[in-house]
């Protein structure tokens, strides 16, 4: 439990971090950051699946990073509030292709992370 506390507060502030930094430097109404931040953490969670699949990672070390700390990156909740306001804002369009473009982007990014070790 410990472990994953200490990942999931490094994740959570990384993607408080990360989601500030690229807010910033990218204006637009399109939830960029959030897509950013999930498919980066959907490719570490693959690689690290695939370490830990493999026995090239320990379980400490999979409780620290893969659980707590992409498990705290990666902001499903987030994802979901964002398509919500979308469509409320009457941006069905907008909406549809974040909530598409996470789905593929997010699952690609596991699955090549997990290529990537493999």
């Amino acid at each position: 439990m410990l472990l994953v506390g200490i990942g999931g507060a490094f994740g959570a502030a990384s993607r408080y971090l990360v989601g500030v930094w690229i807010g910033n430097k990218i204006k637009q109404e399109f939830p960029i950051p959030t897509l950013f931040i999930n498919i980066l953490g959907s490719l570490l969670l693959g690689i690290l699946t695939s370490l830990y699949l493999s026995h090239g990672l320990s379980e400490s070390i999979w409780l620290l990073a893969g659980i707590g700390y992409c498990g705290a990156f990666t902001t499903f909740s987030t994802f979901g509030y964002e398509a919500v306001q979308l469509f409320l804002a009457n941006r069905k369009k907008v909406g549809t292709v974040y909530i598409a473009s996470s789905f593929l982007f997010c699952t690609f990014s596991a699955f090549m992370g997990m290529m990537i070790v493999n």
